[in-house]
């Protein structure tokens, strides 16, 4: 048999670039750890709520092993927790707790914020604009999900514009928990428009390349949001500013 029939030509010889998956597949896991995350993130379980292994097979159509990675990971994300004698359940989430996560959002943010409005290009504005006019139009819909997907792109173009990438690592890191308090916060009175409306406010600041506005207006929406969850979380006693 002649071997020469076998060897590519320069014509038929394979591209390395031609290698290169631009849009890697999602896999089961991936996708009933989304699906689980967000369920989670919107208050259809709650908080302590035992996750059983078989009924979340028959529920996402997956297997025990799928199951077990998503809640592993879960658990690392501070969504869920294992408790003696009952296995996985979601995770609770205390005053003391969310007291901690609003210090960090206000450290981080905050310089953030005043970095990008120090920095920010045409190029930022428009992405920040497109991104608060998708937020407008979901907050009067109440979808608390996609309100949150697009407040977390607000504010990653934030962090990234002002020079923060490993500030906005750390924050991806709490998002879970993050994402948590915006959805308990956004169920109460007039959360989905107040919340909103403190965001325009920074990226004004922005829009005008002013730091020391912008800097107040996102330290005034933590605080705002954090007086809300101490209300909900905060024992009795501890309730009063």
């Amino acid at each position: 048999m002649n071997q020469k029939l076998f060897a590519p030509t320069v014509d038929t010889a394979p591209n390395l670039d031609s290698l290169r998956i631009d849009t890697p597949p999602i896999t089961l896991r991936e996708m009933a750890l989304e699906r689980l995350r967000n369920a989670i993130i919107a208050g259809l379980f709650s908080p302590g709520q035992r996750l059983v292994e078989r009924t979340l097979c028959d529920q996402l159509g997956v297997s025990r092993s799928v199951i077990r990675e998503v809640l592993r990971h879960l658990e690392t994300e501070g969504l869920v927790e294992t408790a003696p004698k009952q296995g996985p359940i979601v995770a609770r989430i205390d005053w003391h707790q969310a007291r901690q996560i609003y210090d960090v959002r206000v450290a981080l943010e905050t310089t953030a914020v005043a970095d990008c409005a120090r920095n920010a290009d045409a190029a930022t504005k428009e992405k920040l604009k497109i991104v608060l006019e998708d937020l407008d139009r979901n907050s009067r819909k109440n979808d608390a999900l996609t309100i949150l997907a697009a407040t977390t792109e607000f504010y990653e173009t934030i962090f990234l514009s002002g020079g923060h990438e490993i500030a906005w690592d750390i924050v991806k890191r709490l998002n879970s928990r993050i994402s948590r308090l915006r959805v308990m916060t956004l169920a109460t009175t007039n959360r989905t428009v107040s919340g909103p409306a403190r965001m325009r406010e920074i990226f004004n600041a922005i829009l005008r390349n002013d730091p020391d506005v912008a800097t107040a207006a996102c330290r005034a929406h933590i605080e705002e949001a954090a007086r809300i969850a101490k209300s909900l979380l905060a024992p009795a006693n501890e309730r009063k500013p």
